[in-house]
């Protein structure tokens, strides 16, 4: 298992609260823990999350509505996402603004 860190510990604590259907960005996630300009490191904590899918880590996406990686691949992010109601086309989520979630 990988080591993690008290930041990253904030960021695995706030994704389960982002609802099914709706998503946010790494930079909002980075915001919500306080830290506005790690935006990075967000994505790398995301990266950690030890209890996916559970834990909807599919549910961060990209500031520009991109989706954006995941670590079983971006295909099985699309398929959660899409599951819960979020649609992605080439390769973005549509109705980004709509369905932004925001801490």
């Amino acid at each position: 298992m990988k080591k993690i860190t008290g930041f990253e510990q904030r960021i695995l604590g706030l994704l389960p609260m982002i609802p099914a259907g709706k998503v946010t960005t790494y930079a909002e996630l980075a915001r919500a823990a306080g830290h506005p300009k790690a935006a990075r490191a967000a994505g790398n904590a995301v990266n950690k999350n030890p209890h996916a899918p559970k834990v909807p880590c599919h549910r961060v996406v990209k500031s520009n509505g991109e989706v954006g990686g995941y670590a079983e691949g971006t295909d099985k992010k699309v398929k959660y996402l899409a599951k819960e109601g979020v649609m992605v086309k080439n390769g973005r989520i549509e109705n980004f603004k709509e369905i932004l979630y925001k801490f």
